[in-house]
């Protein structure tokens, strides 16, 4: 008889790649979802069990008697997830995010100021509600997770997703670059020259590391693992791979991050422009994760897709896009003028030179610089 698998939610970038790769493994496989959309991509045969995994008592109706031998639940309220589930399964891997680290809204509460670069597992989190409500909701559910694992309710992983990219976004960050192209613009303000690293993981890898869980559960069981591409492109990397798909150029106008204020939309809204680079040195030793398809390729690929199916932006993103436009060129319009006044400033500038003695001879004392 055939191992059953339950993917909770599965309708989303990562999903379906989930779905199929536990088929693939001979699991007999469904998911729960809430019925909003499905997905192509996941095969008729896979039974749709409808249910809202935020709440209790509706996941709960939904699972009814069943048990499956492994859930993985890529969305929905995951502390309770993990209180409904451990009586439907012995095997659970979780999926969450990086709000939990402290310091990803408020770099100023850790010093030196930001968050450490690598970001490590054991970095410090959000301790409590009143610090930052959305983080500390994340970290008590992966805390949840691990204590329903130290009680032998079931073994758990959860792996903590950086954004991720790929078809089938409900809003891709990709497409707000792609806008400007499709609209004639011929520059992007960028926070800091675009120097931010930000850690994405594109679809396909980002299942890719899930099915590796599912794969060694010994060596996964009880483990919390940041999961991104191991290639990882600074902003400005970012938007010349996304441009350069499109057959097209951007002039990258870097503006110090306080003032990058059209950027923030790049980096999910955020005020405070400081890296989110996630060390993965874990899930990499631990089960082997290496990225399935090169980022670059997959980005490629993205920008292609949302080319040939454009996203339904919500209905204020419109009216948004037109203030970044005009904020953009007021702010390019400044750049221009202090880089004049900047180039009018005399400076030196010597060509390095190493401290070090170079001796053109042996046994030479000093050598041609008096070193």
């Amino acid at each position: 008889m055939s191992q059953k698998a339950l993917v909770i939610g599965g309708t989303g970038p990562t999903g379906p790649h989930i779905v199929n790769g536990l088929i693939d493994r001979g699991y007999k496989t469904s998911i729960l979802h809430r019925g909003t959309h499905d997905s192509d991509l996941i095969p008729a045969h896979a039974e749709r069990i409808i249910g809202d995994p935020h709440f209790k008592e509706t996941l709960s109706e939904a699972l009814g008697d069943r048990r499956f031998d492994l859930i993985v639940a890529t969305y929905g309220r995951i502390r309770y997830v993990a209180e409904v589930v451990a009586e439907h399964t012995d095997r659970l891997i979780t999926v969450g995010g990086s709000p939990g680290y402290r310091g990803t809204q408020q770099p100023d509460r850790l010093f030196p100021r930001g968050l450490q670069v690598p970001l490590p597992e054991d970095a410090p989190q959000v301790a409590t509600e009143a610090e930052f409500r959305f983080g500390y909701l994340a970290r008590i559910s992966e805390l949840a997770v691990m204590e329903y694992h130290k009680a032998g309710d079931y073994s758990a992983t959860h792996l903590r997703y950086p954004l991720i990219y790929g078809p089938r976004q409900l809003v891709p960050m990709e497409w707000r670059v792609m806008r400007r192209i499709l609209d004639g613009r011929k520059h992007i303000v960028l926070p800091d020259d675009g120097h931010i690293l930000f850690s994405r993981g594109y679809a396909v890898n980002m299942a890719h590391a899930v099915l590796l869980a599912v794969d060694d559960t010994g060596a996964s069981g009880g483990k919390i693992y940041n999961v991104a591409d191991t290639h990882q492109f600074t902003l400005g990397q970012w938007v010349e791979v996304i441009a350069d798909a499109m057959d097209a150029k951007l002039e990258i106008i870097g503006i110090p991050g306080d003032y990058a204020y059209p950027a923030r939309e790049l980096l999910i809204g955020r005020m405070e422009m400081h890296h989110q680079l996630f060390d993965t040195h874990a899930i990499r030793a631990d089960v082997g994760y290496a990225d399935v398809v090169a980022p670059i390729e997959g980005l490629a690929e993205t920008v292609c897709w949302y080319r040939d199916n454009p996203p339904k932006m919500p209905k204020e993103f419109e009216a948004d896009l037109k203030v970044n436009y005009e904020t953009e060129d007021a702010l390019v319009k400044l750049d221009r003028t202090y880089r004049i006044q900047l180039s009018k400033i005399d400076y030196i500038s010597r060509p390095y030179r190493h401290p070090y003695a170079h001796p053109k001879r042996p046994n030479e004392k000093w050598d041609h610089r008096k070193r």
